[in-house]
């Protein structure tokens, strides 16, 4: 669809006007970031200048082709993690890493369990099922809790910002149109750096710093039973599924020697199926081996998508700001105005999501606005995979830095851990931005040979 001929001056003054009540509307008044989103989209296009027929075709087309990109691979990321968490899977790659590491290097153990675990299962329920472990060792070692719960923290950060199936780079990636297979790989890269850095090299700084005692209503816990487990290879195995498919998909694309089995990679690492694939194996293998009946299951899996509803509506409502953007024209003023500044858009992309997240708190929010502005650029399309697969992760950085007191997240760790706001800020806090900028600078120095 051709964009309308605005004033530019207006049609800035109206993205400014837009982004402004959309930021009062869930930072003053509290509104639900997905109507917050809506309405500051809506108010874009009336103020602009819009026909009144543009705005809503801006909204249909926004809302089906944001969320036909996404919405299967949410819902059966979620099931998909859901088996996992109950199953015990994500408690049989911790205990099993930090035992091959040891308890001198568990906080390498708990970074890459994080990083692998939040992947398919959301971070709030990664960090409750973990965090018993980082305090078990905290007792056995005497060790401040800080120094075993930040790896966790950051490698659940990295893997929730960075790694698809998460939902987060998948909705970036949907929204820009790069293969999945060029976001795992560069999230990946991106990741194992974050990690290391925001994990055990900070929380070994904060573990001395600031010793925390394990809290009082789990000192006494039993320790995990380690005979209900599932196997470590198996878990492994199912979790690599629809990394390895995805990826064979991209690789095959661009090898002439894999040219004959093309076709089948390309079925196969379709992100939709490849998820289906690694799903069905989770209730075969950890389901129904272990126990579970095809009604229990059911009703996991069922319960597993109930907090998808918000995620797929916020991306949607996502996806109409960057339609109202792209059809009012702005998209040329902002793309004129990046070529003017001389600015990579790598960058563009992370100062963006950074803003977004300093001032709403909501990551998914960051993401999905950040998305839309640089997706409504003209010309972005014709970027290379491996850069669009840059930018994504440049979004997720920015999305992932500076939380704070208006981030659900902050609260979270500080009731978990047992921290005050003070600790809370100059330890996670820290750490989230260490993730998210360091994520970005790796993200760069790839761009620069895209």
């Amino acid at each position: 669809m051709e964009t309308t001929a605005l004033n530019p001056t207006r049609l800035v003054a109206a993205a400014v006007i837009g982004l402004v009540i959309l930021l009062v509307l869930i930072i003053k008044f509290k509104i639900q970031a997905m109507i917050a989103i809506l309405v500051g989209a809506l108010a874009i296009g009336l103020i602009a200048g819009m026909p009144a027929e543009e705005i809503v075709n801006a909204v249909n087309d926004g809302i089906g082709n944001t969320l036909k990109g996404i919405a299967l691979l949410v819902g059966l990321g979620s099931m998909f993690g859901a088996i996992l968490e109950v199953s015990g899977g994500a408690q049989t790659l911790a205990v099993t890493l930090v035992k091959r590491f040891g308890d001198q290097k568990a906080a390498w153990a708990l970074g890459i369990t994080g990083m692998v675990i939040a992947m398919p299962v959301f971070f709030d329920a990664g960090l409750i099922i973990l965090i018993p472990l980082a305090f078990s060792l905290a007792k056995r070692t005497k060790r401040s809790s800080l120094y075993y719960a930040i790896p966790l923290l950051a490698g659940l950060a990295v893997g929730h910002a960075f790694i698809p199936p998460t939902p987060g780079p998948i909705l970036v990636s949907t929204m820009l149109g790069v293969d999945l297979g060029w976001v795992i790989l560069v999230g990946i890269f991106c990741g194992i750096f974050s990690m290391i850095v925001a994990g055990p090299v900070w929380g070994s700084i904060c573990g001395k710093k600031y010793f925390v005692p394990v809290p009082e209503h789990v000192a006494n816990q039993e320790e995990i039973d380690e005979a209900k487990l599932p196997n470590f290879w198996t878990i492994v195995g199912i979790i690599l599924i629809p990394l390895a498919l995805i990826i064979l998909d991209s690789v095959s694309g661009v090898v002439p020697a894999l040219s004959p089995v093309q076709p089948l990679f390309a079925f196969l690492g379709e992100p939709f199926v490849a998820l289906l694939i690694a799903t069905i194996a989770a209730m075969l293998v950890l389901g129904l081996k272990h126990g579970y009946s095809t009604e229990e299951l059911e009703k996991i899996m069922t319960k597993s998508l109930e907090p998808t509803g918000l995620i797929l509506l916020v991306t949607a409502c996502g996806g109409v700001l960057r339609y109202v953007l792209q059809y009012s024209g702005l998209g040329d003023v902002i793309g004129n105005a990046v070529a003017s500044m001389s600015l990579p858009i790598v960058v563009l992309a992370f100062l963006v999501a950074a803003l977004v997240r300093i001032c709403v708190g909501s990551a998914t929010v960051a993401m999905t606005m950040a998305a839309g502005i640089i997706a409504a650029i003209p010309g972005i399309g014709d970027l290379s995979p491996l850069y669009l697969a840059c930018t994504t992760a440049a979004v997720a950085g920015g999305a992932t830095v500076c939380s704070h007191f208006n981030d659900s997240g902050f609260w979270l760790v500080k009731s978990l851990v047992g921290l005050d706001e003070k600790t809370t800020l100059k330890t996670w806090t820290i750490m989230e931005t260490l993730v998210g900028t360091t994520g970005f600078v790796v993200a760069l120095i790839i761009s620069f040979f895209a």
